[in-house]
Parts: C-alpha cells; sequence; structure tokens
C-alpha cells in the first residue's frame, strides 16, 4: 500500500472513530454502518481520482458530486416529493428531510428515535465532516489541520449529550483516530525521503546526532519514537483530569446528574425543552396562523392556550420533568390546589380549535384548566402539569397536532385578589418540589427579590411587586432579539441588562418566586390570538409565550404577566385593590445591586456543557496562553473554522446578494427601483430586459414570456402604470403606491412558478441579473485604468526633455 492510500485509510477510520461520539444522541447505531460505507466510496473516489491525477478543485467536486448521488439513492423519495428525477431527490426530498430532521431534533429528548430526518443530518455531517478531512490530510497534505474538523464533530456531539458514562470511550476513540491519522502521515512523509536512517555503527552514533541506536547497533526509527511519544501523551490527558477532579468543566468532566426520564418507551413523558425555537417564532419573517378557535367564554382576552408547564430548574435551564403518562381519563380530575369559593364560582366553557397543517407540535395547545377533551387519534394524559402529549404510532412515529380538530371544555375561573391574600399556607409537598432553587443560583437573585417586595406581609403581595417591577416601575425593555438563555447566569444578566422577552421574564420572576418560598412554575403556549369578524380566533406564531405560575391553596396555579409586551394584558386579580403604601421605593433598589453580576458569573471552568450548549455562561474572561502548549490556538481554530464556513458559503453568496438587494430595492419604496427588481427577477428566469421598450410594452412582454397568470399579470401592469405616473408626472408630485413591494414579490412568484425546477433552482443560486455586478466591476476598472493613463500623460508631459538637437 502506497502511503498516499495509508493516509486515505487513516483519515476515513479518524472520521469514524470521532463519528462515534454521535452514537449516545439517538436509540439505535444503525446509521454508523451506513455513514461507514458512504464515507468510504466517497474516500476510494478521491483515491482514484489523485492517481490519475486531477486537480485539486476537481477531486473534491468529484467527492462531493458522488456522495450527493449515494444520498439521493439511500434517502430518495422520503421525503414525500411528487416529482421525478434528480432535481427532485436533491432538491425537494433532501429539503423536506432537513426540515422534518431539524424539527424532530428539536422534539426529541436525547436519545432520539432514528427517525429519517435525523438519520440524514447524521449521515450528512459525517460525509462533510470526511471530506474536510480528506481534503485537508491527504489532497492539501496537512494533517494536523485535519483535527479542526474532527474537533468540530467531537465537541457538537459532547455538547449535545452533556457527557456521561461513554464520553471518555469517544474521546479516547476520536484521540486514536487523530494520532494515526499523523502518524501515517508522518511516515508517507518520511517515505519521500528514502531510507536516510540506515543501519550505521553504534559506535558512530553520537548523542549530537539527535538518533538513538537499538540493541543490535540499529538506529531507532523516528516513526517508533513518534508512537511512544503520541501513547504517553494520550495516556496522560486521559489520566491526568480522572486523577485530579478538581481540574472539572473540560472536555472529560462531569455534565451533571442526568434525570434519566424519557426512555422512548412511551410511559413517560421525556424532559422536552419546547423553548428551543419559541424565540424564532417570535422573529418570524411570516407570521402564519396556526391555531383557530372558537369559544363562549365571556373572557376571551384571558383565554391563554397552553402547552405544558416547566416545573424543574435544573441550575442549566428550565424543563418539563419526566412524568408518567396514563390515559385520557374522559373527564379529569379537579386541579390540585382548587377549592373552596373559587371552585364553587368556576363556570365551564367549550372552544373548539383546528390546528393548521403546518403545525406538527406534539403537545395538544389546550386552554387551562381543562376539565375534557374531544380529540381524535392517540394520546396521553400527564395528571401533573394537566398536558395532553402525543402516543407513539410506529418506530418513527408519533401523534401531533398537526390538522387536528378538536374541542376542550374548561373551567373559567374567576379568583380575586382578597381570595388570593388570604390563601393558606400551601401543601408542604407542593412548596417543598416548586421552590427548589439550583446551588449555583448568583446570590443577586435572591437579593434583587427580598429588595423588590420588601414591606409586603403575604406571598399574593409578594407576587404582585415582583410583576410590577418587571412590567411597570423596573425599567424593562421588551426586544425578541436578545440572545436567549434558561440558566443562572442568564438570569443575572437579565437583571443587570434589563433587556428580553418573555422567557426572560417569565423564568426570572419564577426564580425570584422561588427565592421567596413561593412555590412557582413557567407556562409555554400562546396569548390569546387575534379576533376576527366572524366571531372566530386566529393564534400566529408570534402569539407564541411563556408566562411565570404561582400556587395558591384554594386557587390552584396562577398566571401572572410580568412581561412588558404590547397585546397582552395583566389579570384582573393580580391588579392590587388598595394602592400599595410604598409604591416606588423599593424600585431603585435593584438597580444598585445590579451591578453585583458582574463579578456573579463563574469561571468558564465553572461553566457545566449543557449551559455552554445553551450559551448561558456569558462572555467567558481570556485565559492566559499555557507556556509550552502543543495544541492549536484559539485564533487558528478561529481562523479555520471562518475558512471552512466562507468556503461551504461560497456557492450562497449569489442567492445572498440578490436578497440583500432585493430588501434594499423593496424597503426604500420608489417605484423605480421596484420596476429595476421586477427587471431582474424576470431576467433570472430567462426574459432578457429590453431597455428600448416602454413600461407598459416591456410589462405585456414579462406577462407573455413568464407565462404569467391573471393576479400575477396585473400586479405587474400596476408597477408599470406606477412607473408611467412618476416619469410622466408634474415636476413635485408624489406618487403614493402602498401596495407597490407586495406587487413586485407577487409578480415574483408568478415567475418562479411558470418555469420548470431546473430553471427555478438557477434563478435562485445562479441568477442572471449577476451580470450586473461585472458590468459594475468592468465599469470602475475602465474609470480606473482611464484615471491612472490620464495622470500618466500628464506627469510625462511635466518632465524635462533631453537630447533634443
Amino acid at each position: 500500500m502506497s502511503g498516499r492510500a495509508r493516509v486515505t485509510l487513516f483519515a476515513a477510520l479518524a472520521t469514524l472513530l470521532t463519528s462515534w461520539s454521535l452514537v449516545p444522541l439517538v436509540e439505535t447505531a444503525g446509521w454508523l454502518l451506513q455513514a461507514a460505507l458512504l464515507l468510504g466510496v466517497q474516500c476510494t473516489v478521491g483515491a482514484g481520482a489523485r492517481r490519475v491525477p486531477l486537480a485539486r478543485s476537481l477531486t473534491v467536486a468529484a467527492q462531493l458530486l458522488v456522495s450527493l448521488l449515494l444520498l439521493a439513492i439511500l434517502f430518495g423519495g422520503k421525503g414525500g416529493s411528487t416529482g421525478t428525477g434528480p432535481m427532485a431527490y436533491l432538491v425537494t426530498d433532501f429539503g423536506a428531510l432537513f426540515r422534518q430532521g431539524v424539527r424532530d431534533v428539536s422534539t426529541f429528548a436525547i436519545p432520539a428515535p432514528l427517525t429519517d430526518g435525523i438519520r440524514l443530518l447524521l449521515v450528512t455531517g459525517v460525509l462533510l465532516v470526511g471530506l474536510l478531512v480528506d481534503l485537508l490530510a491527504v489532497t492539501v497534505r496537512t494533517a494536523a489541520a485535519a483535527g479542526l474538523p474532527l474537533l468540530a464533530l467531537y465537541s457538537v456531539a459532547a455538547g449535545l449529550s452533556g457527557g456521561g458514562n461513554a464520553s471518555w470511550i469517544s474521546f479516547l476513540l476520536a484521540g486514536c483516530g487523530y494520532l494515526m491519522l499523523l502518524l501515517a502521515e508522518g511516515r508517507d512523509r518520511l517515505a519521500q525521503w528514502g531510507r536516510v536512517f540506515g543501519g550505521g555503527a553504534r559506535d558512530r552514533t553520537t548523542a549530537a546526532s539527535g538518533l538513538g541506536a537499538g540493541a543490535g547497533g540499529q538506529v531507532t526509527a523516528p516513526v517508533r519514537t513518534g508512537r511512544r511519544i503520541g501513547a504517553v501523551a494520550l495516556g496522560l490527558a486521559l489520566v491526568v483530569p480522572a486523577a485530579l477532579p478538581a481540574l472539572g468543566g473540560g472536555m472529560l468532566g462531569a455534565a451533571g446528574d442526568g434525570d434519566g426520564a424519557g426512555s422512548g418507551a412511551g410511559g413517560t413523558i421525556s424532559a422536552v425543552n419546547p423553548l428551543v425555537s419559541l424565540q424564532s417564532s417570535l422573529n418570524a419573517p411570516d407570521n402564519r396562523v396556526v391555531l383557530k378557535y372558537r369559544t363562549d367564554s365571556p373572557q376571551q382576552g384571558d383565554q391563554y392556550l397552553r402547552i405544558l408547564a416547566l416545573d424543574e430548574f435544573n441550575g442549566v435551564k428550565w424543563e418539563a420533568s419526566g412524568r408518567t403518562l396514563i390515559d385520557v381519563p374522559e373527564r379529569m380530575p379537579d386541579p390540585p390546589g382548587l377549592g373552596g369559593p373559587v371552585l364553587k364560582s368556576a363556570t365551564e366553557v367549550r372552544t373548539s380549535i383546528s390546528a393548521a397543517d403546518s403545525y406538527t407540535q406534539r403537545y395538544l395547545p389546550m386552554p387551562y384548566p381543562a376539565t375534557s377533551v374531544d380529540i381524535g387519534g392517540k394520546w396521553r394524559f400527564e395528571p401533573v402539569g394537566r398536558t395532553l402529549v402525543g402516543d407513539q404510532l410506529g418506530k418513527d412515529r408519533f401523534q401531533n397536532v398537526q390538522g387536528a380538530m378538536y374541542t376542550v371544555r374548561s373551567l373559567l375561573l374567576k379568583p380575586t385578589a382578597q381570595q388570593l391574600q388570604k390563601a393558606p399556607e400551601p401543601d408542604s409537598v407542593i412548596k417543598a418540589e416548586y421552590t427548589k432553587l439550583p446551588d449555583n443560583l448568583p446570590p443577586v437573585v435572591a437579593d434583587t427579590a427580598r429588595s423588590v417586595t420588601q414591606g409586603a406581609k403575604d406571598d399574593y403581595t409578594r407576587a404582585v411587586k415582583l410583576q410590577d417591577f418587571f412590567a411597570v416601575n423596573g425599567g424593562f425593555r421588551y426586544n425578541t432579539r436578545t440572545a436567549s438563555g434558561t440558566g443562572p447566569q442568564a438570569v443575572a444578566r437579565f437583571l443587570a441588562d434589563k433587556e428580553g422577552f418573555c422567557i426572560h421574564f417569565a423564568f426570572s420572576m419564577a426564580a425570584m418566586s422561588r427565592s421567596l418560598g413561593i412555590p412557582a412554575r413557567v407556562a409555554v403556549g400562546f396569548t390569546p390570538g387575534e379576533a376576527q369578524s366572524d366571531g372566530s380566533v386566529n393564534v400566529s406564531m408570534r402569539d407564541a409565550h411563556a408566562w411565570p405560575e404561582l400556587y395558591f391553596e384554594g386557587v390552584g396555579w396562577t398566571r401572572f404577566e410580568p412581561t412588558p409586551r404590547s397585546g397582552i394584558t395583566v389579570p384582573d386579580y393580580s391588579r392590587p385593590q388598595v394602592p400599595a403604601a410604598q409604591p416606588s421605593a423599593p424600585a431603585p433598589l435593584p438597580s444598585t445591586s445590579a451591578v453585583a453580576p458582574s463579578a456573579a458569573p463563574s469561571k468558564s471552568d465553572d461553566c457545566p456543557p449543557e449551559a455552554k450548549k445553551l450559551g448561558e455562561c456569558g462572555a467567558a474572561a481570556p485565559k492566559p496562553a499555557a507556556s509550552g502548549g502543543g495544541g492549536p490556538s484559539a485564533t487558528a481554530v478561529l481562523g479555520w473554522t471562518a475558512g471552512v464556513a466562507a468556503l461551504l458559503g461560497l456557492p450562497l453568496l449569489p442567492l445572498l446578494w440578490r436578497s440583500r438587494l432585493r430588501a434594499r430595492r423593496l424597503g426604500t419604496g420608489e417605484v423605480p427601483a421596484a420596476w429595476r427588481e421586477l427587471g431582474d427577477a424576470a431576467w433570472d428566469v430567462g426574459v432578457v430586459p429590453d431597455e428600448a421598450l416602454s413600461p407598459r410594452r416591456a410589462a405585456g412582454r414579462v406577462v407573455e414570456l413568464g407565462r404569467l397568470e391573471p393576479e400575477a399579470a396585473g400586479a405587474v401592469h400596476r408597477v408599470a402604470g406606477a412607473l408611467e405616473r412618476a416619469l410622466y408626472a408634474p415636476p413635485g408630485t408624489e406618487v403614493s403606491y402602498p401596495g407597490l413591494a407586495d406587487d413586485v414579490l407577487l409578480a415574483r412568484a408568478g415567475l418562479l412558478a411558470g418555469v420548470g425546477r431546473p430553471a427555478r433552482l438557477r434563478s435562485l443560486l445562479l441568477p442572471r441579473s449577476a451580470a450586473r455586478l461585472s458590468w459594475a466591476l468592468i465599469r470602475r476598472w475602465s474609470a480606473l485604468t482611464s484615471s491612472v493613463s490620464a495622470r500618466l500623460a500628464a506627469l510625462r508631459l511635466r518632465l524635462p526633455l533631453r537630447g533634443r538637437g
């Protein structure tokens, strides 16, 4: 076997050994065999291309093309595509499977079931890392740099799995694979110099030569010495952290105790965090409707649709604790803590709900507290949180809300401020469970809670003061672009920065309530939505919300609203009937103590991997570089990562440029800019612009060649008419056209719909209108060269002429 072939083999082996760290993320490891077979074919294609030989770029292109074809063969037809041919497989099927995989990742707890979407993500990730390792180690011949994609793969797996008993095995396998790759590459380089270190006489070998002599007088090969050094280094890397547990928080450090919930057997509800996509829902550009309902409740403004409750604060995040599931009862039991006058005055209301086909949540949105649910399908009931969760339908299929129509009967509770204020001491079991706080909670959280509630004599008054602190007089701002986080350090940062969205407000008030001895948890769901003229109510993605629930004996779990967000009403019972004696005295106190979080966040060594994964450790203080460290520096790692990201993002540059240009043109509201965008959109699908035509004739040409439907054709003619008015209107006349951007986007959608998949894909990834960039560069280059030539000519005229006559 040649040296290059040996390096190729060990590059593939290093990728597979590092991929073993992904095995704990899913229930079965069958995907790893598929990844190994595809990776073997990919490396074989690379070895054959290099033997021809082909250029480096052609070698990588051949490997990439073969990998895509193999993925199409393996996963083609599993994405529900109705088209035929390779484009349907590569675009429609892969796109649907990737989206399904992303949804599955955000839905299932670890270990997740091996759905087709998750398997596609895993296999594609391994092939991509394998291609990068093969490119760096074999094609470019820099095996040391090949450790960067391997490190990225292991870091992602270790961060998601959170360590565990098998983490040291995964690290050992990944380290061994990388060391074998380095040794194979070093042996290949050494072999290219020939047999340099021959069998010289023993007495001729000196210490100054740097070569040791063996027992038989032969010189020890540096490869053998390198193996020994590598083995010793790897052993030290494994033994030292185990012998010094005080150095925790590293790659082999314990990640904390897992709860063990979520075996996937269907008997318990896994500890799934549904807030992974809440911020993206609030910031979604397409505010699509996900639920519609009708209700006979007289207080529709209080009709929150609750999904589930997060009742466990484990020091890293809030999550739903593992609970036993039972069959859905015909009549649900009364909620815990509800009784007495509040229960007697409650009325039962009826709500009919329909879910959109695009909404695939496994938890059923319902008003709280529900008494009965009429829905088809297989559902299970979790009594503590009063949640319905979809049951398992098959190996990789679960019941969800997609397209469901169901009816919920629930209680409309009307507690008063006096009833909450006079509520007796909560049950000891509930108080012990729902007032737990992590040991690493920064002291500023409890200190601020005591400062805000100073002077309050009961839990209700403390809760109202906390709510008003966040929503009214604390100086907090609502901002959905704030980096999300749910851990203790995120609470401390939020109290200092005073900016966030519903997650921060709900989690902070719940944590502060628990520090005061008030049982608290966080509910996730939707606000009441927007009423329609026909009596129905639409609930959209931006109605996603999180709010704290506090427990009061006799009333049960009670909603409070600390989020200062428009469209959210504070419950009547949380408004004090009598003005407080000291309404503003406690308010300034948190601002003085808010400087404490600057010293509160723990060192990076104290931040567990789960918190790093959620982005809750804050900005780590820079550590001094260890002297004599042999690993790559942080700057090198960031540089290589940025380079790889730039390489992978090159094919998307035209798409990003066109999207940015389109947004800038339509954002100005100017008719000529919108007309240029419409012309470029037609050009992208093959309708070459003709500058000699009038706007009206150019619009007719676009409609005819683009085969537009009447609605899109009308949009084109409206834009052309607006352009004519703008061109021929008297000076100073403003042309008002509110629907300009919508008509351009409607016409563009019609143009894309009129062409096939290949033309549509080309118009997105390789738009013809990108030729304007080359024209602009040519014009600038011509202007530059003309300017330089003129300056040189002027300078030549000024120089004295010698030798004349």
